[in-house]
Protein backbone atom coordinates (compact mmCIF):
# COMPACT_ATOMS: atom_id res chain seq x y z
CA UNK A 1 0.00 0.00 0.00
CA UNK A 2 3.20 2.62 0.75
CA UNK A 3 3.69 2.17 -2.80
CA UNK A 4 -0.11 2.80 -4.29
CA UNK A 5 -1.08 6.16 -6.30
CA UNK A 6 -3.19 7.79 -3.85
CA UNK A 7 -5.40 10.59 -4.32
CA UNK A 8 -7.70 12.99 -2.12
CA UNK A 9 -9.95 16.04 -2.31
CA UNK A 10 -6.92 18.72 -0.95
CA UNK A 11 -9.15 21.79 -0.78
CA UNK A 12 -11.93 22.06 2.34
CA UNK A 13 -15.17 20.84 1.99
CA UNK A 14 -18.06 23.12 0.51
CA UNK A 15 -18.74 25.65 -2.12
CA UNK A 16 -15.78 27.30 -3.15
CA UNK A 17 -14.59 28.68 -6.55
CA UNK A 18 -11.99 26.10 -7.00
CA UNK A 19 -11.17 22.40 -5.50
CA UNK A 20 -8.60 20.59 -6.02
CA UNK A 21 -8.21 16.82 -6.39
CA UNK A 22 -4.42 15.96 -5.36
CA UNK A 23 -2.88 12.47 -7.27
CA UNK A 24 0.59 11.24 -6.07
CA UNK A 25 2.47 8.24 -6.86
CA UNK A 26 4.26 6.43 -9.89
CA UNK A 27 0.96 6.17 -11.63
CA UNK A 28 -0.51 9.40 -10.95
CA UNK A 29 0.20 10.59 -14.24
CA UNK A 30 -1.07 7.40 -15.94
CA UNK A 31 -3.98 7.65 -14.03
CA UNK A 32 -4.61 11.34 -15.17
CA UNK A 33 -4.49 10.85 -18.60
CA UNK A 34 -7.27 7.86 -18.67
CA UNK A 35 -9.11 11.21 -17.71
CA UNK A 36 -7.90 14.14 -19.35
CA UNK A 37 -8.75 15.38 -22.91
CA UNK A 38 -6.66 18.79 -23.67
CA UNK A 39 -4.29 19.96 -26.21
CA UNK A 40 -1.54 17.76 -25.29
CA UNK A 41 -1.28 14.24 -22.86
CA UNK A 42 0.01 14.87 -19.41
CA UNK A 43 2.64 12.59 -19.86
CA UNK A 44 3.92 14.97 -22.64
CA UNK A 45 3.82 17.87 -19.93
CA UNK A 46 6.72 19.52 -18.71
CA UNK A 47 6.86 19.32 -15.05
CA UNK A 48 5.72 21.96 -12.94
CA UNK A 49 3.45 22.90 -15.43
CA UNK A 50 -0.29 23.37 -15.64
CA UNK A 51 -2.61 22.51 -18.76
CA UNK A 52 -6.38 23.68 -19.47
CA UNK A 53 -8.87 20.17 -21.03
CA UNK A 54 -11.54 18.49 -19.61
CA UNK A 55 -11.90 15.47 -17.85
CA UNK A 56 -14.13 12.78 -19.41
CA UNK A 57 -16.22 9.84 -19.16
CA UNK A 58 -14.24 7.72 -21.68
CA UNK A 59 -17.75 4.26 -20.90
CA UNK A 60 -20.26 7.63 -21.88
CA UNK A 61 -18.28 10.14 -23.81
CA UNK A 62 -19.55 12.93 -21.21
CA UNK A 63 -17.49 15.68 -19.92
CA UNK A 64 -17.17 15.26 -16.18
CA UNK A 65 -15.47 18.54 -15.42
CA UNK A 66 -13.69 21.40 -17.22
CA UNK A 67 -10.25 21.77 -15.38
CA UNK A 68 -6.51 23.02 -14.89
CA UNK A 69 -4.22 20.07 -14.60
CA UNK A 70 -0.80 20.27 -12.74
CA UNK A 71 2.13 18.11 -13.53
CA UNK A 72 4.93 17.96 -11.02
CA UNK A 73 7.54 15.19 -11.37
CA UNK A 74 9.76 13.39 -8.90
CA UNK A 75 11.60 14.12 -7.16
CA UNK A 76 10.62 17.98 -6.81
CA UNK A 77 7.61 17.69 -5.45
CA UNK A 78 5.74 17.49 -1.74
CA UNK A 79 5.94 13.74 -1.76
CA UNK A 80 8.86 13.08 -3.66
CA UNK A 81 6.57 10.86 -5.96
CA UNK A 82 5.05 12.24 -9.29
CA UNK A 83 2.27 14.12 -8.51
CA UNK A 84 -1.05 15.73 -10.98
CA UNK A 85 -3.57 18.32 -9.43
CA UNK A 86 -6.71 18.14 -10.85
CA UNK A 87 -8.34 22.04 -10.38
CA UNK A 88 -11.89 22.37 -10.97
CA UNK A 89 -14.80 24.17 -9.97
CA UNK A 90 -15.70 24.02 -6.35
CA UNK A 91 -18.66 22.54 -4.30
CA UNK A 92 -19.22 19.22 -3.05
CA UNK A 93 -20.91 17.43 -6.11
CA UNK A 94 -17.74 18.94 -8.66
CA UNK A 95 -14.95 18.22 -6.76
CA UNK A 96 -16.19 13.85 -5.76
CA UNK A 97 -16.82 13.64 -9.20
CA UNK A 98 -13.55 13.96 -10.19
CA UNK A 99 -12.43 12.38 -7.24
CA UNK A 100 -14.84 9.24 -8.05
CA UNK A 101 -13.25 9.30 -11.15
CA UNK A 102 -10.05 9.10 -10.43
CA UNK A 103 -10.28 6.42 -7.84
CA UNK A 104 -12.17 4.38 -10.15
CA UNK A 105 -9.50 4.47 -12.83
CA UNK A 106 -7.11 3.13 -10.52
CA UNK A 107 -6.21 5.29 -7.33
CA UNK A 108 -6.49 4.76 -4.16
CA UNK A 109 -8.41 6.62 -1.58
CA UNK A 110 -5.15 8.77 0.70
CA UNK A 111 -5.17 8.27 4.19
CA UNK A 112 -5.29 11.31 6.40
CA UNK A 113 -1.98 12.51 6.35
CA UNK A 114 -0.64 10.00 3.82
CA UNK A 115 0.95 12.89 0.96
CA UNK A 116 3.01 14.46 4.01
CA UNK A 117 3.57 11.00 5.49
CA UNK A 118 5.06 10.10 1.87
CA UNK A 119 7.27 13.35 2.33
CA UNK A 120 8.28 11.61 5.43
CA UNK A 121 8.99 8.53 4.56
CA UNK A 122 10.66 9.64 0.90
CA UNK A 123 13.11 11.76 3.39
CA UNK A 124 12.06 15.42 2.19
CA UNK A 125 11.01 16.11 5.42
CA UNK A 126 11.97 14.65 8.78
CA UNK A 127 9.32 14.01 12.00
CA UNK A 128 9.79 17.62 13.54
CA UNK A 129 8.73 19.12 10.01
CA UNK A 130 5.70 17.13 9.33
CA UNK A 131 4.39 17.84 12.93
CA UNK A 132 5.33 21.30 11.97
CA UNK A 133 2.64 21.19 8.99
CA UNK A 134 -0.24 20.25 11.46
CA UNK A 135 0.75 22.96 13.75
CA UNK A 136 0.79 25.25 10.69
CA UNK A 137 -2.76 24.09 9.22
CA UNK A 138 -4.19 24.87 13.00
CA UNK A 139 -2.63 28.13 13.64
CA UNK A 140 -5.15 30.60 14.88
CA UNK A 141 -2.77 33.63 14.92
CA UNK A 142 -0.15 35.31 13.10
CA UNK A 143 2.61 34.41 15.79
CA UNK A 144 1.49 30.69 16.05
CA UNK A 145 1.63 30.52 12.40
CA UNK A 146 5.38 31.97 11.87
CA UNK A 147 6.40 29.25 14.97
CA UNK A 148 5.03 26.82 12.79
CA UNK A 149 6.22 27.41 9.54
CA UNK A 150 10.30 27.79 11.07
CA UNK A 151 9.29 24.42 12.59
CA UNK A 152 8.56 23.28 8.85
CA UNK A 153 11.34 24.81 7.24
CA UNK A 154 13.97 23.02 9.59
CA UNK A 155 14.81 25.49 11.81
CA UNK A 156 14.53 22.89 14.98
CA UNK A 157 15.70 20.17 13.13
CA UNK A 158 18.94 21.61 12.45
CA UNK A 159 19.41 22.25 16.25
CA UNK A 160 18.62 18.68 16.73
CA UNK A 161 20.90 17.74 14.17
CA UNK A 162 23.83 19.49 15.35
CA UNK A 163 23.75 18.16 18.72
CA UNK A 164 23.37 15.06 18.17
CA UNK A 165 26.32 15.36 15.54
CA UNK A 166 28.39 16.20 19.06
CA UNK A 167 26.81 13.52 21.20
CA UNK A 168 27.70 10.89 17.93
CA UNK A 169 31.79 12.26 18.09
CA UNK A 170 31.59 12.27 22.03
CA UNK A 171 30.18 8.87 21.98
CA UNK A 172 32.77 7.59 19.06
CA UNK A 173 35.71 9.36 21.39
CA UNK A 174 34.96 6.92 23.89
CA UNK A 175 34.38 3.68 21.95
CA UNK A 176 37.75 4.39 20.61
CA UNK A 177 39.30 5.20 23.90
CA UNK A 178 37.75 1.91 25.56
CA UNK A 179 38.01 -0.34 22.34
CA UNK A 180 41.35 0.64 20.69
CA UNK A 181 43.50 2.14 24.25
CA UNK A 182 46.62 0.97 22.36
CA UNK A 183 46.10 3.78 19.53
CA UNK A 184 47.10 6.97 20.00
CA UNK A 185 43.63 8.46 20.05
CA UNK A 186 42.35 11.66 21.97
CA UNK A 187 41.44 10.55 25.24
CA UNK A 188 38.25 10.79 26.57
CA UNK A 189 38.17 11.60 30.34
CA UNK A 190 35.46 11.85 32.32
CA UNK A 191 36.45 16.04 32.61
CA UNK A 192 35.90 16.03 29.15
CA UNK A 193 32.93 14.66 29.13
CA UNK A 194 31.59 16.61 31.82
CA UNK A 195 32.70 19.79 29.28
CA UNK A 196 30.79 18.20 25.95
CA UNK A 197 27.63 17.12 28.24
CA UNK A 198 27.67 20.45 29.94
CA UNK A 199 27.30 22.45 26.59
CA UNK A 200 24.74 20.12 24.97
CA UNK A 201 22.51 20.31 28.20
CA UNK A 202 22.10 24.19 28.48
CA UNK A 203 21.77 23.76 23.99
CA UNK A 204 18.49 21.74 25.48
CA UNK A 205 17.68 24.30 28.59
CA UNK A 206 17.37 26.75 25.89
CA UNK A 207 15.17 25.09 23.54
CA UNK A 208 13.22 24.02 26.83
CA UNK A 209 12.64 27.47 28.11
CA UNK A 210 10.66 28.27 24.72
CA UNK A 211 8.09 25.26 26.07
CA UNK A 212 5.98 27.60 27.57
CA UNK A 213 5.57 30.31 25.01
CA UNK A 214 5.78 27.70 22.32
CA UNK A 215 2.90 25.50 23.82
CA UNK A 216 0.41 28.52 24.25
CA UNK A 217 0.84 29.92 20.76
CA UNK A 218 0.11 26.11 19.81
CA UNK A 219 -2.72 25.21 21.80
CA UNK A 220 -3.93 28.75 23.30
CA UNK A 221 -4.80 29.28 26.76
CA UNK A 222 -8.04 28.37 28.36
CA UNK A 223 -9.21 31.35 29.91
CA UNK A 224 -11.96 31.51 32.59
CA UNK A 225 -13.29 35.03 33.46
CA UNK A 226 -14.97 34.65 37.11
CA UNK A 227 -16.33 36.95 39.41
CA UNK A 228 -19.25 37.96 41.61
CA UNK A 229 -22.57 38.58 39.28
CA UNK A 230 -23.28 41.37 37.47
CA UNK A 231 -19.53 43.06 37.85
CA UNK A 232 -19.03 42.63 34.11
CA UNK A 233 -17.62 39.44 32.94
CA UNK A 234 -19.87 39.25 29.68
CA UNK A 235 -19.53 42.94 28.78
CA UNK A 236 -15.30 41.60 28.60
CA UNK A 237 -16.29 38.87 26.96
CA UNK A 238 -17.91 41.11 23.94
CA UNK A 239 -15.10 43.75 24.13
CA UNK A 240 -12.82 40.74 23.43
CA UNK A 241 -14.79 39.06 20.68
CA UNK A 242 -16.08 42.45 19.55
CA UNK A 243 -18.98 40.90 19.29
CA UNK A 244 -22.36 40.50 21.34
CA UNK A 245 -21.77 36.72 22.23
CA UNK A 246 -23.07 37.16 25.73
CA UNK A 247 -26.36 38.39 27.07
CA UNK A 248 -25.27 41.67 29.16
CA UNK A 249 -28.18 43.52 31.52
CA UNK A 250 -28.04 44.83 35.03
CA UNK A 251 -29.80 42.15 36.62
CA UNK A 252 -27.17 39.51 38.89
CA UNK A 253 -26.95 35.95 37.39
CA UNK A 254 -27.57 36.90 33.55
CA UNK A 255 -25.31 34.04 32.75
CA UNK A 256 -26.04 30.90 34.16
CA UNK A 257 -24.00 28.60 31.72
CA UNK A 258 -20.32 28.93 30.54
CA UNK A 259 -20.05 30.31 27.26
CA UNK A 260 -16.76 29.51 24.73
CA UNK A 261 -14.91 31.54 22.13
CA UNK A 262 -11.36 31.82 20.69
CA UNK A 263 -9.91 35.46 20.50
CA UNK A 264 -6.56 36.68 19.68
CA UNK A 265 -5.34 38.65 21.72
CA UNK A 266 -2.17 40.45 20.63
CA UNK A 267 -1.08 37.35 18.85
CA UNK A 268 -2.00 34.55 22.10
CA UNK A 269 -4.66 32.64 20.99
CA UNK A 270 -7.32 32.54 23.84
CA UNK A 271 -10.18 30.20 24.49
CA UNK A 272 -12.24 32.71 26.53
CA UNK A 273 -14.91 30.84 28.55
CA UNK A 274 -17.46 33.29 30.21
CA UNK A 275 -18.55 31.61 33.66
CA UNK A 276 -21.67 32.19 35.50
CA UNK A 277 -20.80 34.38 38.73
CA UNK A 278 -19.89 32.62 41.50
CA UNK A 279 -22.45 32.98 44.54
CA UNK A 280 -24.50 31.16 46.45
CA UNK A 281 -27.76 30.76 45.28
CA UNK A 282 -30.71 28.97 45.60
CA UNK A 283 -32.30 29.24 42.21
CA UNK A 284 -31.31 25.61 40.96
CA UNK A 285 -30.45 26.36 37.22
CA UNK A 286 -27.71 29.53 38.20
CA UNK A 287 -26.65 26.78 41.37
CA UNK A 288 -25.55 24.75 38.19
CA UNK A 289 -23.68 27.37 36.35
CA UNK A 290 -21.53 28.28 39.24
CA UNK A 291 -20.46 24.28 39.68
CA UNK A 292 -19.29 24.67 36.34
CA UNK A 293 -17.80 28.09 36.88
CA UNK A 294 -15.96 26.37 39.58
CA UNK A 295 -14.68 23.03 37.51
CA UNK A 296 -13.87 25.66 34.50
CA UNK A 297 -11.84 27.58 37.14
CA UNK A 298 -9.73 24.33 37.72
CA UNK A 299 -8.70 23.43 34.43
CA UNK A 300 -7.81 27.42 33.26
CA UNK A 301 -4.17 28.25 32.24
CA UNK A 302 -5.10 32.18 32.55
CA UNK A 303 -7.69 33.53 34.70
CA UNK A 304 -9.30 36.87 34.17
CA UNK A 305 -10.82 37.88 37.76
CA UNK A 306 -13.66 41.12 37.47
CA UNK A 307 -14.26 43.44 40.00
CA UNK A 308 -16.68 45.94 40.50
CA UNK A 309 -15.03 49.66 41.01
CA UNK A 310 -18.52 50.97 42.22
CA UNK A 311 -18.79 48.44 45.43
CA UNK A 312 -16.86 47.32 48.13
CA UNK A 313 -14.33 44.77 47.93
CA UNK A 314 -16.84 41.88 49.43
CA UNK A 315 -16.06 38.33 51.08
CA UNK A 316 -16.73 36.51 47.78
CA UNK A 317 -13.65 38.71 46.18
CA UNK A 318 -11.63 37.99 48.85
CA UNK A 319 -12.86 34.09 48.50
CA UNK A 320 -11.77 34.21 44.79
CA UNK A 321 -8.00 35.67 45.35
CA UNK A 322 -7.96 33.07 47.43
CA UNK A 323 -9.06 29.95 45.11
CA UNK A 324 -6.87 31.45 42.66
CA UNK A 325 -3.99 31.93 43.98
CA UNK A 326 -0.36 30.58 42.61
CA UNK A 327 -2.25 30.59 39.39
CA UNK A 328 -1.50 33.28 36.13
CA UNK A 329 -4.26 36.08 37.11
CA UNK A 330 -5.35 39.22 35.57
CA UNK A 331 -7.40 41.23 37.46
CA UNK A 332 -10.00 43.67 36.23
CA UNK A 333 -11.32 46.32 38.01
CA UNK A 334 -14.04 47.43 35.88
CA UNK A 335 -17.01 50.04 35.73
CA UNK A 336 -13.97 52.86 36.67
CA UNK A 337 -17.07 55.38 34.50
CA UNK A 338 -19.22 55.13 38.18
CA UNK A 339 -18.28 56.66 41.33
CA UNK A 340 -15.52 54.75 43.41
CA UNK A 341 -15.98 52.58 46.15
CA UNK A 342 -13.74 50.23 45.80
CA UNK A 343 -10.04 50.03 47.68
CA UNK A 344 -8.10 49.65 45.17
CA UNK A 345 -5.31 49.88 47.79
CA UNK A 346 -6.60 46.08 48.96
CA UNK A 347 -7.00 45.21 45.74
CA UNK A 348 -3.35 45.56 44.66
CA UNK A 349 -2.31 43.96 47.71
CA UNK A 350 -4.59 40.80 47.20
CA UNK A 351 -3.10 41.14 43.39
CA UNK A 352 0.31 40.92 44.87
CA UNK A 353 2.61 40.16 41.55
CA UNK A 354 -0.37 39.44 39.32
CA UNK A 355 -1.27 42.72 36.96
CA UNK A 356 -4.19 45.00 37.63
CA UNK A 357 -5.90 46.72 34.80
CA UNK A 358 -8.67 49.18 35.03
CA UNK A 359 -11.48 49.07 32.39
CA UNK A 360 -14.74 50.35 31.66
CA UNK A 361 -15.82 47.79 29.06
CA UNK A 362 -19.19 50.30 28.33
CA UNK A 363 -17.21 53.18 27.44
CA UNK A 364 -14.54 50.70 25.82
CA UNK A 365 -11.87 51.92 28.25
CA UNK A 366 -8.67 50.25 29.03
CA UNK A 367 -9.20 47.32 26.51
CA UNK A 368 -5.83 47.80 25.23
CA UNK A 369 -3.99 47.87 28.85
CA UNK A 370 -5.52 44.33 29.19
CA UNK A 371 -4.41 42.99 26.12
CA UNK A 372 -1.19 43.98 26.88
CA UNK A 373 -0.86 42.86 30.02
CA UNK A 374 -2.29 39.57 28.57
CA UNK A 375 0.95 39.59 26.32
CA UNK A 376 2.95 40.33 28.48
CA UNK A 377 2.14 37.70 31.13
CA UNK A 378 2.89 34.90 28.58
CA UNK A 379 5.97 36.66 26.20
CA UNK A 380 7.51 38.99 28.95
CA UNK A 381 10.80 40.80 27.75
CA UNK A 382 9.74 40.41 23.96
CA UNK A 383 10.93 36.38 23.81
CA UNK A 384 9.55 36.27 20.31
CA UNK A 385 12.51 37.19 18.27
CA UNK A 386 13.18 35.92 14.61
CA UNK A 387 15.91 33.90 15.44
CA UNK A 388 14.34 31.95 18.55
CA UNK A 389 13.11 28.49 17.84
CA UNK A 390 10.23 27.31 19.77
CA UNK A 391 9.20 24.01 20.98
CA UNK A 392 5.72 23.74 21.28
CA UNK A 393 4.85 19.82 20.96
CA UNK A 394 3.84 17.67 23.46
CA UNK A 395 6.17 15.11 22.22
CA UNK A 396 9.28 17.04 21.79
CA UNK A 397 9.47 18.84 25.18
CA UNK A 398 8.80 15.32 26.84
CA UNK A 399 11.69 13.71 24.62
CA UNK A 400 13.51 17.13 25.69
CA UNK A 401 12.56 16.49 29.07
CA UNK A 402 13.95 12.59 28.87
CA UNK A 403 16.90 14.03 27.22
CA UNK A 404 17.60 16.57 29.57
CA UNK A 405 17.84 14.03 32.53
CA UNK A 406 19.91 11.75 31.14
CA UNK A 407 22.52 14.71 29.98
CA UNK A 408 22.47 15.81 33.54
CA UNK A 409 23.22 12.01 34.92
CA UNK A 410 26.11 11.75 32.85
CA UNK A 411 27.50 15.35 34.01
CA UNK A 412 26.75 13.91 37.68
CA UNK A 413 28.69 10.55 36.70
CA UNK A 414 31.56 12.59 35.53
CA UNK A 415 32.36 13.93 38.43
CA UNK A 416 32.56 10.57 40.27
CA UNK A 417 34.40 7.41 40.01
CA UNK A 418 31.69 5.98 37.57
CA UNK A 419 33.88 3.95 34.67
CA UNK A 420 33.11 6.24 31.62
CA UNK A 421 32.00 3.40 29.48
CA UNK A 422 29.03 3.22 31.77
CA UNK A 423 28.74 7.30 31.40
CA UNK A 424 28.35 6.44 28.06
CA UNK A 425 25.19 4.60 28.56
CA UNK A 426 23.85 7.66 29.49
CA UNK A 427 25.16 9.63 26.44
CA UNK A 428 23.64 7.40 23.76
CA UNK A 429 20.72 7.65 25.78
CA UNK A 430 20.65 11.77 25.64
CA UNK A 431 21.17 10.79 21.62
CA UNK A 432 18.67 8.41 20.82
CA UNK A 433 15.59 10.48 22.89
CA UNK A 434 17.18 13.77 20.38
CA UNK A 435 16.84 11.16 17.65
CA UNK A 436 13.35 10.30 17.81
CA UNK A 437 12.03 14.01 18.10
CA UNK A 438 13.13 14.17 14.45
CA UNK A 439 12.24 10.50 13.60
CA UNK A 440 15.76 9.38 13.17
CA UNK A 441 14.75 6.51 15.84
CA UNK A 442 10.83 6.27 16.01
CA UNK A 443 8.54 2.98 16.13
CA UNK A 444 5.94 2.33 13.65
CA UNK A 445 3.29 3.08 15.66
CA UNK A 446 4.10 6.51 16.63
CA UNK A 447 4.17 7.61 13.22
CA UNK A 448 0.64 5.93 12.33
CA UNK A 449 -0.55 7.82 14.87
CA UNK A 450 1.03 11.20 14.42
CA UNK A 451 -0.25 11.19 10.90
CA UNK A 452 -3.75 9.76 11.60
CA UNK A 453 -4.48 13.44 13.28
CA UNK A 454 -4.37 15.16 9.69
CA UNK A 455 -6.89 15.71 7.20
CA UNK A 456 -7.85 13.66 4.53
CA UNK A 457 -5.83 15.47 1.49
CA UNK A 458 -2.29 17.04 3.44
Amino acid sequence: MEMDTIAAISTALGEGAIGIVRLSGDQAIAIGDKLFKGTKRLEDTPSHTIVYGHLMDDASGETIEEAMVTVMRAPRTYTREDIVEINCHGGLVSVNRVLQAVLAKGARLAEPGEFTKRAFLNGRIDLSQAEGVIDLIRSKTDRAMNVALRQVEGRLSKKIGKLRQDLLETIASIEVNIDYPEYDAETMTAKLINEKMTIVLAEIEALLATAKQGKVLREGLATAIIGRPNVGKSSLMNSLVHEAKAIVTDIPGTTRDTLEEYVNVRGVPLRLIDTAGIRETEDIVERIGVERSRQALKEADLILLVLNYAEELSKEDEALFEAVKGLDVVVIVNKIDQTGRIDMERVRQLAGDNPVVATSFLQEEGVDQLEEAISRLFFAGGVEGADLTYVSNARHIGLLNQAKAHAEEAIAASLTDVPVDLIQIDVTRTWELLGEIIGEDVQDSLIDQLFSQFCLGK
